[in-house]
């Protein structure tokens, strides 16, 4: 089969691989019809994150149409149409019995093989699917399969960073960093009641996006961000933000733009070597932090239902959605941050 493979800090090469097969009687092989890239498949290819094999099938955001089960598979048939978070999750240790299903004792990401061990990822024509019963979810009829797909990570992830942020009814949200994990954090935080969401970005274009979300967009490089949250709160500062970003400005913005007693969700991936945020000024202004991967299974339900409603809306994150035979060049496209280039959906076959 063709698929995205990782050949070193950025180079990734479009090439044929072997075809996954059922390893363990409770495997599914699914036939990718859309994989999206994401924004943390760029650590790897940057080296921000390092040991993944050469030859490393990309990509943690699957969905398709099953083709071969297990014997022991029961939850699912061949020709199901599904979608797979960015792990697998066994759906029975401690981890995924009280939700947080992204620390399953017996998981895998998708995407990272290291010395020889691991699990390819769905940027290819077909992805093999271990404990397939607790890890997949069925695609709701009639639902646009580049929106679905969103459910397994960013879509659900947003959600995460919404209950890690405690939003409720009538907050002000500042959201720093309005890319496709940002604007879909606009979109739950709205879903949970908050009464204004000020979206926090430097490119126009994502800004813009943001206000068509329904949030009051503001530039860093040329506003005060928080003088439009002390006006929204009376002078107090936003109630909760949540950061999309994963650099120690953006979490320094953040803390920025809270009253105190607010609390800060981290979504973006952290790679500094310490928080921007000292014990002294958590302690001193009363903010609580949150960081961490999200359960993306546990939330995928909701996630699929919220996108259903949300179908219109979501769908015009999608910039482009090009074949698998495009990926490579996608990839540097995205990388780079074109202007245009948002959430990238690659299809197989097309």
């Amino acid at each position: 089969m063709k698929a995205i493979t990782f050949q070193g800090i950025e180079s990734l090469a479009f090439e044929d691989v072997p075809d996954p097969r059922i390893v363990e009687s409770t495997d599914v092989v699914v036939r990718v019809t859309a994989a999206g890239i994401c924004g943390s498949d760029l650590h790897p290819y940057f080296g921000r994150e390092a040991g993944l094999d050469v030859g490393t099938v990309m990509g943690h955001e699957p969905l398709g149409e099953i083709v071969e089960a297990g014997a022991d598979v029961s939850a699912f048939t061949v020709g199901d149409r599904v979608v797979a978070p960015f792990t697998t999750n066994c759906g029975t240790c401690f981890y995924c019995r009280t939700g947080l299903t992204a620390r399953c004792e017996r998981g895998q990401l998708f995407g990272w093989v290291q010395d020889g061990r691991g699990l390819h990822g769905g940027q290819a024509e077909y992805v093999r699917v271990p404990m397939a019963d607790a890890t997949l979810v069925a695609v709701p009829e009639g639902l646009d399969g580049a929106v679905a797909l969103l459910a397994g990570d960013i879509l659900s992830t947003a959600s995460f960073g919404a209950d890690l942020a405690d939003v409720t009814g009538g907050d002000v949200v500042a959201v720093v960093g309005c890319g496709p994990v940002g604007l879909l954090a606009i979109l739950t935080a709205f879903d949970r009641g908050a009464r204004a969401v000020l979206a926090v970005d430097a490119v126009p274009s994502r800004l813009e996006m943001a206000r068509g979300f329904g949030a009051t967009p503001v530039n860093f490089e040329t506003g005060d961000a928080g003088a439009v949250a002390r006006e929204l709160t009376q002078g107090r500062g936003a109630d909760a933000a949540i950061e999309a970003v994963g650099t120690a400005s953006a979490s320094r913005t953040a803390a920025d733009l809270l009253r105190h007693g607010g609390r800060i969700a981290a979504l973006g991936v952290h790679t500094e070597a310490h928080l921007a945020l000292s014990p002294g000024e958590l302690y001193d202004r009363n903010v609580r932090y949150a960081a961490g991967r999200c359960p993306a299974r546990h939330y995928m339900p909701a996630s699929l239902e919220l996108a259903s409603r949300h179908a219109e809306l979501i769908g015009t994150l999608i910039s482009h959605r090009l074949p698998l035979s495009q990926g490579v060049d996608a990839y540097r496209s995205f990388a780079a941050r074109e202007p245009g280039w948002n959430k990238v959906v690659l299809l197989p076959g097309a």
